[in-house]
């Protein structure tokens, strides 16, 4: 009887996190979702646009935010995708080191990233 109960509770752990894995691993279109559109960042300090070009070129714009006391206000980077994540670096931004984000589409035109270093936040996306 308490291995039947072991066994039902395993396999409803590993349901349960397979189904976790799969809703946040599913493919996201990530070129097609942002190429030519604008990726507005909800921060602590206010919003802050992204534009991510076809020629794989992103501008960063954070002079509407209190985040200009850290960085230049304005500045154009590149952006890739590499293992279904979009990954992007910037002259000086973060001292030039690329991140990479896994995206999850949250609604029509809003998602969720989580940055390989752990960081995380929200995006709406727009035109």
């Amino acid at each position: 009887m308490t291995r039947s109960i072991t066994a039902l509770a395993s396999a409803a752990v590993l349901t349960a996190l397979s189904i976790s894995t799969q809703a946040y691993a599913k493919d996201v279109d990530i070129p097609s979702l942002i190429t030519d559109k604008k990726v507005i960042l909800s921060t602590t300090y206010g919003e802050m646009p992204l534009r991510y070009n076809a020629d794989m070129t992103v501008i960063g714009d954070g002079s509407n935010t209190g985040l200009v006391r850290f960085f230049a206000p304005k500045e154009q980077g590149k952006w890739w995708i590499s293992e279904n994540q979009l990954c992007q670096s910037w002259p000086t931004w973060y001292d030039g080191k690329p991140y990479c984000f896994k995206i999850e589409k949250t609604g029509a035109d809003s998602i969720k990233w989580t940055r390989n270093d752990g960081y995380s936040g929200t995006a709406k996306i727009v035109n």
